[in-house]
């Protein structure tokens, strides 16, 4: 799904050290949405492989996001379906601003009800909208739209259907239908299980508008093991290759390598995440082939309803600092 937004969002900034608000995980589903579906488990099946847009996953975990000036989140679960946040984000760099967020899905993975619509809004003091709606039309058929807006003006409204067979995805997505521009644009995704760690399959995005067509064919493969994976996309586009390594209980490490034939710039990070359930803590750390160093600290604050986040990040190359500290409630 990060082709569609990419091709629909007209930001050129660079992370970490970007000067727009950092976005939010849209693409992170509730927990069932991408846990084994209960068919997948019987004796002399494939897997299914998930969805085409979790195939980097694993490893895009182990690295910390970016936090700048001060931030405070305040979370408030209100029953077993509906969930309310209030984020206020104060920064010299980006715009300060507050954000709304609310939940309504089934957090139970054990509940009957598990497979309920989940409906995600937020909101933030510029009156950006990002709304999204993820209904189970039957057992093997998920269906999502995304509507989202910069103040007034409408960014991105698209549709997904996606279908899970017993070892394989299928997905299509329209993304900005606009009849009087005479424009969409199409994606589809396919995933198949070749064998018990190996998953193949690809992804085909087609633009078209009245003084431009055309379209991307990417390829992907997926190889993994109980403690590892390693992932490749190849295509016209560039590549995008990552391994990510469980080396024990507390100490998880991934790698990642992207190249863009469009700017002609790769860029090689190394992440790594550390826990230390004792001391109820999470250290995320990363370093890239731009000079870029950053790390981000959680803390749980027991016997406190409350985590404390401090954050750093330095741009050796471009004589740059961003640190960060939040508090998330609840």
């Amino acid at each position: 799904m990060g082709s569609v937004l990419a091709l629909s969002s007209a930001s050129g900034q660079s992370w970490p050290f970007s000067t727009e608000p950092a976005p939010s995980r849209w693409d992170a589903h509730p927990a069932h949405w991408d846990s084994p579906p209960r068919w997948e488990r019987r004796d002399g099946r494939l897997p299914n492989p998930g969805s085409f847009h979790s195939l980097h996953r694993s490893c895009k975990e182990v690295f910390p996001q970016q936090i700048e000036g001060v931030k405070m989140i305040l979370n408030k679960t209100l029953s077993s379906f509906f969930k309310v946040s209030h984020t206020l984000h104060l920064s010299a760099v980006s715009p300060s601003y507050y954000r709304f967020h609310v939940e309504h899905l089934q957090t139970d993975d054990n509940s009957k009800d598990k497979d309920a619509p989940a409906l995600i809004g937020e909101m933030d003091s510029s009156g950006s909208l990002n709304a999204h709606a993820l209904l189970h039309l039957t057992e093997r058929v998920r269906a999502r739209t995304v509507f989202q807006t910069q103040q007034s003006q409408f960014v991105t409204w698209q549709f997904e259907t996606e279908y899970r067979g017993n070892d394989f995805t299928a997905a299509v997505t329209v993304a900005n239908p606009d009849i009087a521009r005479e424009s969409v644009i199409l994606v589809a995704h396919f995933l198949q299980s070749v064998s018990s760690g190996l998953v193949l399959g690809g992804e085909l995005v087609y633009h078209r508008g009245r003084t431009e067509e055309g379209g991307i064919l990417t390829l992907a493969g997926q190889y993994s093991k109980p403690n590892w994976v390693v992932t490749l996309n190849v295509g016209k586009g560039g590549a995008h290759a990552s391994y990510y390594h469980k080396a024990n209980k507390q100490i998880q490490v991934g790698v990642e390598f992207e190249a863009s034939t469009r700017t002609q710039e790769t860029t090689t990070s190394f992440g790594y995440k550390m826990e230390l359930p004792e001391a109820n803590m999470v250290f995320r750390g990363m370093v890239n082939s731009r000079c870029i160093i950053g790390g981000v600290l959680e803390k749980r604050l027991t016997p406190l309803p409350a985590t404390l986040i401090m954050g750093a990040f330095v741009n050796h190359r471009g004589d740059k600092l961003q640190v960060g500290l939040g508090v998330n409630v609840g």
